[in-house]
């Protein structure tokens, strides 16, 4: 019903920046809160930032606050997450997750009802 992809992954140096974008397509974009996920080998998929559905509010991980960004545009059918100040630490597939039912405090997996087949992040030392 809902479609999400993923993209502006990539490799970059300790310190850098990164841009990803997540586009969405079929159900009314504006539905749904959205959020951005992340995983790292071995990991447990974790909640890194999540945005309203009207885009005015932003919620993030303690990891990431002050660091990365969420926003949206619901004209476009696209959320960003532009990450800023990147550590190695942040290594992870990261994955866009689309919530009918859900605030976007949600942190819990579970809660969200799409899901992209996300886009690697790189950082290197």
């Amino acid at each position: 019903q809902v479609q999400l992809r993923e993209s502006g992954g990539g490799l970059v140096q300790a310190g850098g920046s990164l841009r990803l974008s997540c586009a969405a397509s079929g159900r009314p974009f504006s539905n749904y809160a959205m959020g951005w996920f992340r995983q790292a080998p071995g990991k447990e998929r974790e909640f890194v930032a999540g945005v309203s559905r009207s885009g005015s509010s932003t919620f993030y991980a303690d990891s990431v606050k002050g660091r990365f960004t969420i926003s949206r545009s619901n004209a476009e059918n696209t959320v960003y997450l532009q990450m800023n100040g990147l550590k190695p630490e942040d290594t992870a597939v990261y994955y866009c997750a689309a919530g009918n039912s859900v605030y976007y405090t949600a942190r819990i997996p579970n809660g969200y009802n799409y899901w992209g087949q996300g886009t690697r992040v790189t950082v290197s030392s």
